[in-house]
């Protein structure tokens, strides 16, 4: 089955209209569900289909995830939802703080990332202590890029979907079944495209994701950490950064447009000027994307074309 036929049927289910600014009702029979982004909360759609309705804390495509800070309101959401699902790993730990009930069934991504599949780049930050915003950064936490951590995410939706509506067990598996199938078919795409290539990236959000292309990523480690924690980036790691594309000593420049500051936007300036070929990533879902596997399909295929460029 070719990928464009297997998006289609998957993508049959994966529509995000639940996922909006309206409260969950919670007398209108459907499972009512809470995920920390519109991200994961489009995997769970893409799982539960009709059956569940979705509120997504993060979804403003503008914002920057790192500075959300919760609400009364988002406490209640949480409080009141049959599930709740968010990414772990130090990314959104305000969530996490908003589950109060040990009753709540609850995903938390990050663990469910498989550690023994793939290489895991030393070009990821390593410090082993968290900053002051709680993120550890000994491992990479941006697990939506990681299209396996995705497929267990969604296969712990199933689980936990159909624990709560037994009748509709047989669903949520045949939807699973369907959006795995997609996201094997991205893997496939993306596997091995970057094989002798180099990239650089404004921030490591796609990290996972460039492991899976082959590409080597040389961003200077120093100048991805401060960029991650809003610090200064140090003189040095600019410089390097600077040599590297406008010297074309890289094949694609990935940029983080959510958590674009004076200096990312120079360096993908410069990137431009010299001709080197820029894909934009996010952490949430633009405006007008209803679901996972277009978001990541869209980005798949600008990252190819950029590799092969």
């Amino acid at each position: 089955m070719t990928l464009r036929y297997v998006l289609v049927g998957a993508l049959a289910v994966v529509s995000l209209a639940a996922c909006g600014t309206s409260t969950p009702s919670a007398d209108n029979g459907k499972i009512q569900v809470v995920a920390s982004t519109n991200v994961w909360g489009s995997v769970i759609k893409a799982v539960g289909g009709d059956a569940v309705e979705v509120k997504a804390l993060l979804d403003d495509p503008s914002a920057d995830p790192h500075s959300y800070e919760s609400k009364p309101a988002d406490a209640a959401l949480v409080k009141d939802a049959k599930l709740v699902v968010f990414n772990g790993g130090g990314y959104d730990d305000f969530f996490a703080k908003l589950i109060t009930s040990d009753a709540t069934k609850k995903i938390e991504a990050f663990p469910l990332r498989d550690h023994d599949h793939g290489p895991e780049s030393s070009e990821a930050p390593t410090s082993e202590a968290p900053d002051a915003d709680g993120h550890d950064h000994a491992e990479n936490e941006h697990v939506w890029y990681d299209l396996h951590t995705v497929q267990a995410v969604a296969e712990a939706a199933a689980n936990e979907l159909g624990a709560i509506a037994p009748d509709k067990k047989t669903t949520f598996e045949s939807n699973t079944q369907q959006f795995t199938a997609a996201l094997e078919e991205l893997e496939k795409k993306v596997d091995g495209i970057g094989a002798g290539k180099k990239v650089a990236a404004t921030e490591p959000i796609a990290h996972y994701l460039l492991d899976e292309t082959g590409a080597e990523d040389v961003t200077p480690e120093a100048f991805s950490k401060a960029i991650e924690e809003e610090s200064d980036v140090p003189a040095a790691a600019l410089a390097s950064m600077n040599q590297l594309v406008e010297g074309k000593q890289i094949n694609v420049l990935v940029e983080n447009t959510q958590t674009e500051n004076q200096v990312t936007k120079q360096v993908v300036e410069k990137a431009k000027a010299a001709g080197v070929p820029v894909v934009a990533v996010t952490e949430t879902l633009p405006a007008g994307v209803t679901g996972y596997l277009d978001w990541m399909s869209k980005q798949v295929d600008a990252l190819s074309q950029a590799l092969k460029a």
